[in-house]
């Protein structure tokens, strides 16, 4: 086990290798373009973001927790608002056709509902934004966080990239780990406690979990990179509505699919990570690939729901 381990380990090290090697080649074409592109919109974004800095005299507290903090809980709590309305009325229709696991949730459970809220909150408040004091002082080393100037469009893309594949490795082992059964026992069954999740559940766990596997992955990019505090409010927003997206139960148009994690909370010892790429590599994603799941797990660009176009195959009479 631990050989098989150790080759997927170097399998891993030389995709990314490669992929970075490549995204490298690249660059320099596609910085061009992307740069001709957005140099409108960037003048915008430019001149709004100088207005903020000096509406706040360039408190960098102030701006740092406004940033880190404020915009990505208000994009947190604004989606699944919409999403619990959802789960506890079961309207609108648009949304509710979509539901992955049918016949769960339907309607949500009210008091584990508040049992979810209460925890989230918590977690946010008493874990989250504590994370973010260290954070700051890490963020002034570095001495661009609170820069006049924006980062360039070209170059967020390449700190979203990075990102990503950070939280992928960092989220996958670290979610693994809480799977052996010991942390299972005590830390990570209680985000599993919904086999069936919602979107606020993504934020539902034990404290020791929220650090390892939900807060870390996605700071550590930042941290490393020394982004613009812009850059921060952006991705921390995305990182949250996309976790929320993977946990709401809905396979709804135009959205990444949620397909890949809902299997997760079903099975549990499948699909541990963000973009599947490492699950891949280490084949933990072999029962998922066998299922409609894995069919369905893919944008939906129509209006048909995929439980309808894809349906699961009809149970055997025992």
């Amino acid at each position: 086990q631990e050989v098989k381990l150790w080759d997927a380990m170097k399998i891993t090290a030389f995709v990314l290798a490669t992929g970075l090697l490549v995204f490298t080649a690249l660059a320099n074409s596609v910085s061009w373009c992307v740069q001709n592109i957005w140099d409108p919109p960037g003048h915008f974004w430019q001149t709004t973001w100088l207005k903020f800095y000096y509406l706040f005299d360039g408190k960098e507290w102030t701006i740092f927790l406004l940033g880190a903090a404020l915009v990505p809980s208000l994009a947190f709590w604004c989606f699944n608002g919409i999403l619990m309305v959802a789960d506890v009325t079961g309207k609108p229709a648009f949304i509710t056709r979509y539901r992955i696991q049918l016949g769960k949730n339907d309607p949500v459970d009210t008091k584990k509902l508040r049992q979810a809220i209460y925890i989230a909150l918590c977690n946010q408040f008493f874990i989250s934004l504590p994370m973010l004091v260290p954070m700051f002082y890490i963020m002034k080393w570095w001495g661009n966080t609170f820069s006049k100037e924006l980062p360039t469009f070209y170059w967020f893309l390449v700190e979203l990239s990075i990102f990503t594949l950070i939280e992928e490795i960092l989220f996958y082992y670290t979610h693994r780990l809480v799977h052996l059964p010991l942390l299972y026992k005590h830390i990570h069954k209680k985000h599993h406690e919904w086999t069936a999740p919602i979107g606020v559940v993504s934020v539902y766990a034990h404290p020791v979990e929220h650090i390892l596997s939900n807060t870390l992955p996605v700071m550590t990019g930042p941290m490393i990179m020394g982004s613009h505090i812009v850059s921060i409010a952006a991705w921390f927003s995305i990182a949250l509505v996309t976790t929320s997206i993977s946990h709401c139960g809905y396979h709804l148009p135009f959205l990444p699919s949620p397909e890949f994690h809902d299997f997760h909370h079903l099975k549990f010892n499948q699909c541990y990570g963000v973009l599947g790429v490492l699950d891949y590599l280490h084949g933990t994603d072999t029962v998922f690939r066998q299922t409609k799941a894995f069919e369905r797990h893919r944008v939906l660009l129509s209006l048909t729901p995929l439980s309808e176009s894809i349906p699961d195959a009809p149970r055997r009479a025992e």
